[in-house]
């Protein structure tokens, strides 16, 4: 979050506020990275506007080509909305998902109960405004920036990826009035975690040097 101090950036790292502080400043970005989870469990408590607006302004602050910055933003707090578009894109999922994913989400997919939103209070959807060649890199970013942001104010999120086909249907876009040109990228559920989901492990990553 911006607190009003001005930063200054040279090849030699942050400067101006100070060795000290720098460190602090890497360490919390640090610390955003490394314990960011995504969260399926949620407290039944609203996330207030000015929040959110927060969480919109560092996810337009990613990188983008060419500085395009392709993206809009539809924030969804509306139960009813909610658990329409949770019953339609399951349906649409079972009808549409490629067999090889069949056997592993059917069971889940199939469930009444089962909400694919994990009941979570906002859903930010980031779409681009039209089609282009880095609308998916551009808006995938803003949400990584939206994530790391909601966890630096105590809040969970999760890329819900059970959402996306559906909500680039005809019938997605008319539940939540989008227009028809867009191209919904990330659907991203923000809310208070129920609890802190435990950490997982990460493969070794594979690293080819050249030179």
């Amino acid at each position: 979050m911006n607190d009003g101090r001005r930063w200054r950036f040279s090849s030699k790292g942050v400067a101006e506020i100070g060795e000290a502080k720098s460190w602090e400043a890497m360490t919390q970005v640090h610390e955003a990275i490394f314990n960011r989870r995504s969260v399926r469990e949620y407290a039944d408590e609203p996330v207030d506007e000015a929040t959110i607006r927060r969480l919109i302004t560092a996810a337009v602050h990613a990188p983008n080509a060419v500085n395009e910055q392709p993206w809009t933003f539809a924030v969804v707090r509306d139960r009813t909305v909610l658990d329409r578009v949770s019953r339609e894109a399951k349906a649409h999922m079972l009808a549409t998902m490629a067999a090889v994913h069949a056997d592993r989400f059917r069971s889940r997919l199939a469930d009444p109960e089962f909400d694919i939103f994990y009941h979570a209070p906002v859903l930010v959807i980031i779409s681009a405004r039209a089609e282009g060649p880095w609308i998916v890199e551009d808006c995938a970013l803003a949400a990584e920036n939206l994530m790391l942001a909601a966890f630096a104010e105590q809040l969970g999120t999760c890329w819900i990826g059970f959402a996306q086909s559906y909500l680039n249907t005809a019938a997605g876009k008319a539940v939540l009035d989008a227009s028809e040109a867009s191209i919904a990228v990330a659907p991203v559920i923000v809310g208070k975690p129920k609890v802190t989901p435990t950490e997982v492990l990460r493969k070794e990553p594979e690293i080819r040097w050249i030179g």
